[in-house]
Parts: structure tokens; sequence; C-alpha cells
């Protein structure tokens, strides 16, 4: 039977409805999916030994013929199955527990491989629980005698299962889909696909799995790369019927108002979006800030631009504090200029037009019933919290149906630069990591347990004596969130301890479950100075920015990725005056605390973020959900030297495309249409 990759896997044999429900839980559901199912670990099971030699504790695999079996009580009454098999002249033992069933499998001098680890039972080295195969002429074995794969599970299914399952399959002729040409993998240092897959699933050395996994992890990345490809190709074919003429002498009024001299890394961004505004094609730039780069006063020199030559700005934030933020800086900065600033919101009413120059909003102007705007550009801020169908729908904010608006998006969350090439391989790239003139670096301090009381006095005098405040910040909410992790700390919780610990000042609380008035009235509140500790969950990660606030106490620190530290580290040093950052562990763990040794030493967001992703994954730093960075498979991020070479070849096949005629078609049938 021929077999195709795209093949649903119920064509193999034993796949029925129930277990392709169970395969479905692990993405598997064609041929190829099962076959990029692939194991985390390997058992090495090659060697095989005499029963006249074995040690404690080492992984074996014996031939032998079952003498005898038998289930029996152990004094503490635990029930074992004993298993006698003859191996030679010798005779060994092996053990299970709780597996009566057994004694339906072995039938008296039937021969078996048993592969697994020693371990003494009584007076004598046993194999315990071992994997077992009967041995059949002219079949190799599949579960025992070599590099066994054991693969992700689920209900249901096992790796024994699995393994079973593939090997069915390469018993059929399988059209193996082999897209590049043999001088092309001579070239890239690649194994063809075929070889690949078998590689990683009858590995004979573990150079083999490398090998295996390094060409389909250079397919997995090429995917990515073609569908950035395609996503640049359609925003290039949608040609704004307006290039801004933006005037210098224009400029220079807005840039002579600002009261704070521009870095070096504000000027040089200004410039590439001024650059972008006034080409015929429309911009598509990211503006990748460390935390305090200023990236904000960026985005009104853009914003002003746009309002120069007559056209409107909408400027994105995903929560309210965030927007009402905005408001108030543009207001303030565009109010020499007579231009008019408004904010629209969910509590804004179902407004038909917005009369304003300026329209900064959250995801609240996509769904209100609103006439479309002369917009030539959208500034999206903290734009991984959008979604990908809201960032579409965000550059259709226009009344031009032909052209799509200018489009900033920005972060302050330090994307490795192996991400950026990759998933953000559509957008420029603007860099920020300079700091405004006069800010000190945050310092960083790990407090333990024994010190925690020092550190509250340390906080008291600390706000009396320089009238500043701080954030305490908390994982959780409430105690019911917490289970079985009780050793992490939760917010109302540590509000109530906190007033008690500080009778004699203002304390505030907010977390994410506050109606949006509560949260705006405590947030006004601390802007206003009439909160000295805010108690928080780790929403203040974004969008308050209070200048006076110079302590953040971070509770079980141990808990947050380099990534999410340095973000909240960052709500503190947003003014001359020397701030700091008390990381509380109660972690006696070596990883955690390595962890938050290179957080107290590293001040670069971009190199904190590089570090988190080898030591946690982008998973856990971005969450892979809400920032829409898809998750590997196969390849890594940190994979850099691969993620080089497949953009260079998508490069070379996009400039000779008769001679890569071939990958075309193979990802024509894959649905990822090319431009």
């Amino acid at each position: 039977m021929k077999l195709y990759m795209s093949d649903p896997i119920s064509r193999l044999p034993l796949v029925g409805p129930v277990y392709q429900k169970r395969l479905k839980r692990l993405g598997i559901r064609t041929v190829e999916d099962i076959l990029l199912h692939l194991p985390h670990r390997y058992e090495d099971y090659r060697h095989e030994k005499s029963a006249s030699y074995l040690k404690e504790g080492e992984s074996v695999t014996i031939r032998g013929k079952v003498e005898t079996f038998r289930n029996q009580y152990t004094k503490s009454n635990k029930k074992i199955q004993l298993l006698v098999v003859k191996n030679k002249k010798s005779r060994f033992k092996i053990v299970w527990f709780n597996q009566p069933f057994l004694s339906r499998t072995f039938k008296k001098d039937e021969e078996f491989y048993f592969s697994g680890k020693t371990g003494w039972f009584g007076r004598e080295i046993v194999l315990m629980s071992p994997d077992y195969e009967k041995i059949e002429k002219g079949k190799p074995p599949i579960h025992t005698l070599r590099l066994v794969p054991i693969y992700p599970e689920t209900r249901g299914i096992s790796s024994k299962w699995l393994r079973r399952r593939i090997f069915d399959l390469y018993s059929n002729e399988v059209e193996f889909t082999e897209y590049l040409e043999g001088e092309d993998l001579s070239r890239m240092k690649l194994i063809a696909r075929e070889s690949a897959f078998k590689k990683i699933h009858y590995p004979k050395e573990f150079d083999d799995v490398y090998e295996g996994r390094k060409r389909l992890a250079f397919d997995e990345i090429l995917t990515l790369v073609f569908e950035n490809r395609q996503r640049e190709g359609e925003w290039i074919r949608k040609k704004p019927n307006f290039s801004l003429s933006i005037k210098d002498d224009e400029m220079k009024k807005f840039f002579d108002s600002i009261p704070f001299k521009l870095t070096a890394s504000q000027i040089k961004s200004i410039n590439e979006i001024l650059k972008d505004m006034r080409s015929e094609l429309p911009m598509n730039r990211l503006l990748q800030g460390d935390v305090g780069s200023g990236k904000t006063i960026v985005a009104a020199a853009s914003c002003f631009a746009s309002f120069s030559c007559g056209y409107q700005s909408v400027v994105m934030a995903p929560t309210l504090a965030l927007a009402q933020q905005h408001y108030e800086t543009l207001g303030n900065l565009f109010k020499p200029f007579g231009a008019k600033v408004s904010i629209f919101t969910s509590f804004s009413g179902k407004k038909k037009d917005i009369d304003a120059d300026i329209i900064v909003g959250t995801h609240a102007l996509l769904y209100k019933s609103i006439s479309q705007l002369n917009v030539a550009l959208v500034v999206i801020d903290e734009q991984h919290r959008f979604g990908v169908k809201q960032r579409a729908e965000i550059s259709e904010i226009t009344k031009h149906e032909d052209c799509v608006p200018h489009v900033l998006t920005m972060t302050a969350t330090p994307i490795p630069r192996s991400i950026a090439l990759t998933f953000y391989g559509d957008l420029d790239v603007s860099f920020m990591k300079d700091m405004p003139m006069g800010r000190k670096k945050i310092k960083t301090w790990i407090v333990p347990e024994e010190k925690r009381t020092a550190a509250y006095e340390w906080i008291s005098n600390e706000i009396k004596r320089n009238k500043v405040q701080a954030f305490v910040v908390c994982p959780l909410i409430e105690e019911s969130e917490i289970t079985s992790m009780s050793e992490v700390k939760s917010a109302k919780n540590e509000y109530e301890k906190i007033k008690k610990i500080f009778p004699d000042l203002r304390i505030g609380l907010l977390h994410g479950r506050l109606k949006s008035g509560e949260r705006e009235d405590v947030i006004d509140k601390l802007r206003r100075g009439e909160i000295d500790i805010l108690v928080s969950t780790p929403v203040v990660e974004v969008g308050i920015d209070i200048p006076n606030a110079t302590i953040i106490v971070v509770e079980t620190a141990d808990r947050f990725g380099l990534a999410q530290l340095h973000q909240l580290r960052g709500r503190v040093g947003r003014s001359v005056k020397q701030s700091y950052c008390l990381l509380f562990s109660e972690s006696k763990g070596e990883r955690a605390r390595k962890r938050l040794e290179i957080l107290r030493e590293n001040h670069s967001g971009f190199e904190l973020s590089e570090m988190d992703l080898r030591m946690r994954g982008p998973g856990e730093i971005f969450g892979i959900k809400q920032h829409g960075i898809p998750e590997l498979k196969i390849a890594s991020w940190s994979d850099i030297d691969i993620i080089k070479q497949a953009k260079k070849f998508v490069q070379e096949i996009y400039s000779d495309k008769n001679k890569y005629k071939r990958v075309f078609e193979y990802y024509d049938n894959k649905k990822i249409a090319f431009n």
C-alpha cells in the first residue's frame, strides 16, 4: 500500500475512530503529523549483555527464554510479578509490580528481548519493570536492543503504541516529498527528508538524531519565513495613494517644543520612520525599545508628521490605563500646535464621527460604529497584546478603500533577535537601546527571607525621607488561585499584610478583576501622590508611568521570567531619582537563584530576553497564544544559524524562481501562496 504525507492517519492499521480522537489531542491527523511527532528522549538499549555480568543501575538488553512466571506477594503485601528467564547458561529474574495480566504474555520456552534498568530485589540484582519484545524470525526489534525513542504521550496513547504504528508506516511504500535538490542539500549540509525521519525514529547513533532534527528544524523555520514573505507581499501590493510631503521646517518646530534632548536612538528611529512615511509604499515598522527608552516621543513625532500634512493618526493601546496615559501625554505635546487629541474607549458611547487630529483608543475602536477616518498613520502600542486578526483590522481604519495607512507597531518587551528576524520578518525594525539623559541604573537587590524585616524598615524610611512611592507586585490575585502553590504570594493577602506592616502609610490595591472605573481611580490616586505603596498583580507591567515611584518589590520573584522581571523593574527609574528593585524569593533552588543573579547583574532587556529564551523558551517568555508568536515543535528560537540559513535560502529562490520551481510547487501544495 502506498502512503502519502497528506493521507489521514486512519490509513494506518489499527487506527480507528477511538484512536483518531486520542491522536488528535497530540495534534496528529495525517501521516506527516505522526512522522513529525518527534521523540523527546531515547533509551540506550543497544548493548546486549549476559546475565552473568549485570551491575546495579545500568541500562541493558538481555535475551532469554521463559522458564517460569508467577504472581506473588511481598512481605509488605505488594503484588508483584516474577519472571525467571534462562540466558545461555545463566538464569536471571525480572520483576514487575501490579501487572498480573502479564501471565497471558509469557509462555514457557518463548524467547524475548528484555530492556531496562537493573536494581536490587532482596539480595539479587534483577531487571526492574523492563520493556519486553517477543523475538520473531525475520522481524527486527522495535522496543528493545536499539536506541528506543520515547515520545510525548496522552491518555490511551503510549510510546510503545506509537513505535508500533510508525513501524507499520515504514512497512508500506511512503512518498516522502522532497523539495530540495541534491546540490542545495550538500551546500547547506542538510540531509534528505526521508533520511531525516528515518534517523530520528530509527537512529543508530545519537549523531543521527542531531542530523535528522537539523533538517526538519530547517523545514519548520523555512515555512515561517515563507509565510512572512507572503504577508510582506500582500502589504506591499496595497499602495497608499498618499506619500506624505513632510517638511523639515515643520518637524523642527515640533522638536524645538520638546522640553528635553532626544537620545541618539530616538533621532535614528524618527528618521527611519519619516523616510518610510515619505515613501509611496506603506510603512510597516516595528519600534522595539527597552523599558524607559522613550518610544512615546517617537510615536508623537510620527503623529505630528501626519498632522502637518493634513491627515489623522490613530494610536491604539491594549488597556484603558495605557490609552489614558497616551491621551494625556499627546494632548500636552500637541497643545501648542492647535492639534486636537481625543480618546475613544468602550465607555465613549456610539460615536458616528471622531473630529480629532489624533485619536487615542483601545480595541473598542475596532468594534464601535464609527465612520471611516482620513487616517495616514496607525500606531499600535504593545502590539503583541493585539491578536493577528485585530492587527489586520487596525490597518483598515481609513476611508481610502484602495490603500492602507502607514503602520508603526511598538513594544517594550525586548524580543530576542532570532524571533524578530523570523516571526517579524515582514516588518522593518528600529531598535532603541539608550536611555534618556540623567536616568540612573536601577539598583537590584535579592532579598533573602531572613532580611525581609530589615527591608521593610528601609522601604518605610525611604518613602518618608524622600517623599517617594513604591510598588509591591505579587503573581496572583487571591489565595483560591494558588491550589498547591502555597508559597506564591497573592495580592489581596499581601495587601492586608502590608497595611499592618506600614500602618502609617497609605496603601492601595490594583489587579485585573477591578472594574475599569475602580482601576482608573486607583491609578489616578497613585499619580496624585495619594498612595504611598501600591500592591498589585503584574498588571503594572505595562502602561503605568509614575516618575515619583522609586521602589518596586517583587514577591516570589522566582515565579517570573527574566523578561517579565525586567519589565516590572522598568516601572521605576523613570526620573533622575535613584530607584531600587527588591526581589523577594523563598526558593532555595540553585537554578532560581542563578536567574535572579542574572537580572541583578544585567540591565539590557535585549540581552535578558536572549538569556530567558535559552533558559525557558518563547512559550513561557511571551505566552504564545497572547503574543501570536508560533510555538516551534522541532526547531528552537535559539537556532540562529538555521534561521539565517533559511532566510538566505528564501532570498535565493525568489531571485531565481525558475531554478527553484520545485520549492514553489511543494509550498503551493501546502496551501502557502507566493508573491
